[in-house]
């Protein structure tokens, strides 16, 4: 008897533990069923000019093919239509949508088709931020339309489960689930990475569809996936997008908190040089003249670690959560100065735009920056331009090679300007940084001696 009532305890007990276990399982379902009606489909058409292969080259007066060249290039199309798909996801009663920048850009029609309905609209640009890819774009229904809420990205944490919705491959309401795989992630994609990593399958077509929690509620855009990676992909922090939507309802420019700094990563070795525990946070390089940080009294050498009370973990975080502020507002910075704790209170100022910000980088004087592939760098400073006899005034200089390294075989020098790498052009010290961090073992410079111009291959 004895015996018969432990092995009913214990199936009792299997029996409450597995009920638990199976409740914990996420119910997709419901948030199916509550996403589906707001989820669009997006379609675009855009008039694309054709160049003529031959343009600018002419042709012999005496080639006897002339005439014949001359008719058959005259009568090819001048123009055509391109056409493309993504997703989006309506957000208010009366047909506000978000999705991708790249969805919508330049395009000369878009029709958005409400999922469950197969209802067909006309839609138009309200408002657009290239540099974080996110556009607003409007629709005009006779009825109420269901809408997504949106979340809080800051509260989801890696592990937590998320749903995708979007139209991949143009499969319509194509549902997928799984969790966050990271965040924070830098893809090289503009200045505010801040990614969600998820694993929930993203495929081209779920662009600027949302990423939800298991409340039903949007706490991130689709955006990016890893070329011929399975189960990455990334996500727009929803928070990034709330901050600016007051600018996009109204059409206007995106305007930005800014700090007036440039950072360089706390590394566990400067965090031992420095004699503080690395705890994470951002080691401030540069204060630009007349900026809120210059103002508030942050200095060099300062190391911030939190932003009201929100740590820094890495120097990543930084960009992305004075970004998500507005100018003018008021935060309460931690930083360490000495070993000792203090707190700085800063008014936020509005961040220029990019060339104006790279003006800025390069006006004040920088740090020589080490690359990994045999030189260092500089800022282009007065002293520098006249070091080196340079007739330009901003960019990025070649200050030193390092003896028998590959840089030097391949003949850089000291006083080369470094006008692209890897295609992308430079224009300050931050702009190597960022698009170095994703080079492997080769770059490819463009860079400037004298008034030349030379493309050199460097080795790491």
């Amino acid at each position: 008897m004895l015996k018969f009532k432990r092995l009913l305890f214990a199936l009792l007990i299997t029996f409450i533990f597995g009920i638990n276990s199976y409740a914990a399982l996420p119910d997709i379902k419901d948030v199916a069923k509550k996403a589906l009606p707001a989820v669009v489909n997006i379609s675009t058409t855009q008039v694309v000019k054709f160049q003529n292969p031959f343009e600018g080259y002419g042709f012999n007066e005496n080639d006897p093919f002339n005439d014949f060249f001359k008719k058959f290039f005259d009568n090819m199309p001048k123009s055509g239509k391109t056409q493309a798909l993504g997703s989006g996801f309506i957000i208010s009663k009366d047909g506000y949508i978000l999705t991708n920048y790249h969805v919508v850009k330049k395009a000369t029609t878009i029709k958005v088709t409400v999922l469950n309905t197969n209802e067909v609209y006309d839609a138009k640009i309200i408002g657009t931020d290239p540099k974080a890819d996110i556009a607003l774009i409007k629709i005009k229904a006779k009825r109420d339309l269901p809408y997504l809420p949106l979340g809080n990205s800051d509260d989801m944490e890696i592990g937590d489960w998320v749903v995708a919705v979007g139209n991949p491959f143009g499969l319509n309401g194509t549902v997928t689930a799984g969790i966050i795989s990271a965040k924070g992630r830098v893809i090289g994609e503009g200045p505010f990475d801040h990614f969600i990593q998820t694993d929930a399958a993203i495929n081209p077509g779920n662009s600027g569809g949302p990423l939800l929690n298991l409340d039903g509620e949007v706490i991130g855009i689709n955006t990016a996936i890893v070329a011929g990676g399975q189960g990455i992909g990334f996500a727009i922090p929803i928070n990034m997008v709330k901050a600016e939507m007051d600018f996009l309802r109204k059409g206007k420019s995106v305007k930005r908190g800014y700090l007036g700094i440039t950072i360089q990563a706390l590394t566990p070795e400067a965090a031992k040089e420095l004699g503080i525990n690395n705890i994470g946070g951002a080691i401030v390089s540069q204060v630009m003249k007349n900026s809120a940080a210059k103002k508030a009294g942050i200095k060099p050498g300062d190391i911030l670690i939190s932003v009201n009370s929100k740590q820094i973990r890495s120097a990543n975080d930084l960009p992305y959560i004075i970004s998500s502020m507005k100018p003018g507002e008021k935060v309460k910075i931690g930083l360490i100065r000495n070993k000792k704790k203090l707190y700085k209170y800063v008014t936020l100022g509005t961040r220029p735009n990019e060339e104006a910000l790279a003006g800025l980088e390069n006006s004040s004087p920088s740090a020589v920056y080490d690359t990994k592939f045999g030189f260092s760098i500089s800022n282009i400073t007065s002293e520098i331009a006249s070091k080196y006899d340079l007739k330009q005034k901003k960019g990025v200089v070649i200050v030193s090679v390092k003896p028998n390294s590959f840089a030097q075989m391949v003949g850089v020098k000291p006083g080369d300007i470094i006008i692209k790498l890897n295609y992308k052009k430079i224009r300050s010290i931050n702009d190597f940084k960022r698009i170095a961090k994703h080079a492997k073992n080769v770059i490819f410079l463009h860079i400037l001696r004298g008034s030349a111009h030379i493309f050199i291959t460097i080795q790491k």
